[in-house]
């Protein structure tokens, strides 16, 4: 299956005000950043998208293995040989963290620096990680590429959102 298009966009605003004499004085913000991917496998391009809603057991983990076992909305099985945006999204209902990475073996850790290294995302949270250059973060079939999920405590199961933008090559 071909990706025809995709994009990662985040918004950011707000705004900030204070009394000032006679007046009150406001500072909006509003800054916008985004990544536009065409078709393909080199910088700023994309050829392949993984999403899914997917719950963890209480204590338990589930490792993505992004070289060949996810499969895409139509079965078809997705192999990345580079991740160009990763996006998780912690359910607001969940009571425990949602762990991102340090897997036990075979850590697809490119995106946090080493293998050990994780990411806590809150309940409601999220964690948007993105790059448009043709490297990105590298996935390594059998010895870097898995990315683990896991449900930072016991008694209740946790829900996220993944969605993985990549290439093939």
């Amino acid at each position: 299956m071909a990706l025809d298009t995709s994009s990662v966009v985040l918004s950011v605003t707000g705004s900030q005000s204070n009394a000032i004499d006679f007046t009150t004085g406001i500072a909006p913000l509003a800054r916008t950043y985004q990544l536009l991917y065409s078709t393909g496998t080199g910088a700023g391009q994309a050829d392949r998208i993984f999403h899914d809603q997917r719950t963890v057991a209480p204590s338990g983990t589930d490792d993505l293995d992004l070289a060949g076992v996810l499969l895409d909305v139509f079965g078809a099985t997705v192999t990345f040989a580079r991740i160009k945006a990763i996006t998780i999204a912690a359910a607001a209902g969940n009571t425990n963290n949602v762990v991102i990475g340090a897997a036990a073996s075979n850590q697809f850790a490119t995106w946090a620096g080493a293998a050990t290294h994780t990411v806590n995302v809150r309940p409601g949270g999220f964690f948007t990680i993105a790059a448009t250059d043709a490297t990105a973060y590298a996935v390594t079939a059998g010895t870097g590429d898995l990315l683990r999920i896991a449900n930072s405590g016991a008694g209740t199961s946790i829900t996220y959102d993944v969605i993985l933008i990549g290439s093939s090559a």
